[in-house]
């Protein structure tokens, strides 16, 4: 019977090993390329039904800036990608702007709130929700996204609960903070919430508003959210179904061939000599020069608990944020940039494409007003 050494001579080997790579990283490049093609444009700016600019495009790049310098995605995640422990901040966003509008919606029916109304009246005002949010007013042309003074409304109200959250302004404020596992005293200036703001709604605006000529969002619906109609498509189903049966299949073949093989593989594993019949270690000496190792080896160990021991505290700053089981270690180690409230030693994230420069705090930005006049503000 044929066997796994015959089957799978060196060269075929090699040939499997080649043809995999190949087809692996097609498959990566070419998706990869689709991705970059389809990704969700950014405007150029935000502007309210009446000319107001709410966010301009230099504000969303300076925010995934901001965003980057703070840790990115060690604290919360965006369109999923992240930690777990605060919140995905696209998903954030995106319900507490719906529950705004919808309060917004239900104010203009004259109710004190979407909560206190009948559920046919709720159920109406989801579907304005639902048409308000999805609908894709981007202008290609001009990059502009148009909405509602209505939505503009809801937007204000939810940059004030982030920009209240990322710079510690109340007593709630900083308990969450805590809950979110946040550094408490790493917080952010008025201008960098402002920019953190406005990359943070471009997450939301992207997971929510319909492609053109397509019922689902540039995310494909996700995150999931109920009252603006995210929900999986077939498609996400279909491929769930389909990769996992593959990796089952994949999987199970590995399996069988392990177990098939498994008498070979041992036999062809056995010493040409046979097993050692005892163990040499037992009738070796320990010279001096071995006894001269034994600080080496000590220190090593030392410096492998150390690393361990870092590693567990780095690892928990993701849970609790300030310290180690109650350690206060925020406060212990605490630098005079940590005093000041200042980001000092935060400003190497990572530069999004098309920003001025790596460190909100060392550049001259550009900040729009809601009547749509232009300032300049920071020290250049």
């Amino acid at each position: 019977m044929a066997t796994y050494s015959s089957h799978f001579s060196i060269r075929r080997l090699w040939t499997i090993l080649a043809a995999g790579m190949l087809v692996m990283f097609g498959t990566l490049l070419y998706f990869g390329a689709e991705i970059y093609q389809a990704a969700p444009p950014i405007p150029t700016a935000v502007r309210t039904a009446s000319g107001a600019t709410m966010f301009t495009r230099e504000q969303i790049l300076a925010g995934q800036n901001v965003w980057q310098s703070l840790g990115g995605m060690e604290q919360g995640s965006i369109w999923g990608h992240g930690s777990y422990v605060a919140p995905d901040w696209s998903a954030d966003w995106l319900h507490r702007e719906a529950l705004a509008l919808l309060d917004q919606l239900a104010a203009a029916e004259r109710a004190p709130s979407y909560a206190q109304l009948p559920a046919p009246m709720q159920a109406a005002l989801r579907a304005q929700l639902r048409d308000a949010m999805r609908t894709n007013t981007y202008d290609a042309r001009s990059g502009i996204v148009t909405i509602t003074n209505e939505r503009a409304n809801a937007i204000d109200q939810v940059a004030a609960h982030y920009t209240d959250l990322f710079r510690a302004l109340t007593p709630d404020a900083r308990v969450l903070r805590a809950q979110y596992a946040l550094p408490l005293h790493a917080t952010l200036t008025a201008e960098e919430s402002a920019t953190l703001n406005a990359f943070f709604f471009w997450t939301a605006w992207a997971a929510v508003t319909q492609r053109p000529g397509d019922t689902a969002s540039y995310t494909s619906n996700w995150p999931h959210e109920p009252l603006v109609g995210n929900a999986p498509t077939g498609a996400v189903f279909l491929w769930t179904v389909v990769s996992i049966l593959i990796l089952l299949a994949g999987v199970g073949g590995l399996v069988w061939y392990y177990a098939r093989e498994f008498d070979v593989w041992r036999r062809d594993g056995e010493p040409e000599g046979g097993f050692a019949r005892s163990d040499f270690m037992t009738t070796s000496t320990v010279t001096a020069s071995m006894r001269a190792t034994s600080w080496f080896f000590i220190v090593v160990a030392l410096l492998f608990v150390a690393q361990v021991l870092l590693g567990i505290v780095t690892a928990h700053y993701a849970v609790e944020g300030q310290g180690l089981y109650g350690l206060p270690l925020s406060e212990l180690f605490r630098t005079p940039s940590h005093a000041r409230g200042t980001r000092s030693s935060r400003c190497s994230g990572l530069r999004p494409r098309g920003s001025a420069r790596g460190c909100m705090s060392r550049r001259c930005s550009v900040v729009a007003t809601r009547n749509g006049k232009r300032q300049a503000s920071g020290s250049c």
